[in-house]
């Protein structure tokens, strides 16, 4: 751990005293855990669950696979995982198909409804968020936001 008054970083404007890092830190945690609270908070009908979501991102992101390395990968049971699948198959979100290569396995892919399902969510989120932007915002506060949100997101790759 660093002592509380090192000098962590200097940059054009002078050093950076760890304590001040330590001060934003807590500011931003404190802040976008409210903000992913209140976004999670109002659930349109039929929402997809966490699991749901999550192995509906992976089938998006890392494309058709098994159901044993979706479960590997969100680090819950096959049984579990086939059970989200299941439920997502029925609902038309997921496709099942013989694994060309040995017609033991199935392969999972991410359906046409699977995608619209994912995008109308994002798209729900960022229309909760425009809103509250909408109200109570002035430009100078709005333009702050908008460049704070490249840095947020290079924050999140450094962790």
């Amino acid at each position: 751990m660093f002592a509380d008054a090192e000098i962590v970083e200097a940059d054009a404007a002078g050093p950076v005293e760890l304590a001040d890092l330590l001060e934003i830190a807590a500011g931003l945690r404190l802040s976008m855990s409210l903000l992913g609270r209140r976004l999670r908070l109002v659930q349109p009908d039929g929402e997809l669950t966490v699991g749901e979501i999550a192995a509906l991102v992976r089938l998006e992101r890392g494309g058709p696979t098994t159901a044993a390395a979706l479960a590997k990968q969100e680090t819950i049971s096959p049984q579990s995982m086939g059970a989200t699948l299941g439920g997502l198959e029925g609902r038309g979100l997921v496709e099942r198909r013989p694994d060309p290569d040995d017609g033991r396995r199935v392969i999972l892919s991410l359906a046409d409804a699977g995608r619209e399902a994912l995008r109308d969510r994002r798209n729900a989120r960022s229309e909760q968020l425009a809103r509250a932007l909408s109200s109570g915002f002035d430009d100078d506060e709005l333009a702050c936001l908008k460049a704070a949100a490249p840095l947020l997101e290079r924050l999140a790759q450094r962790i």
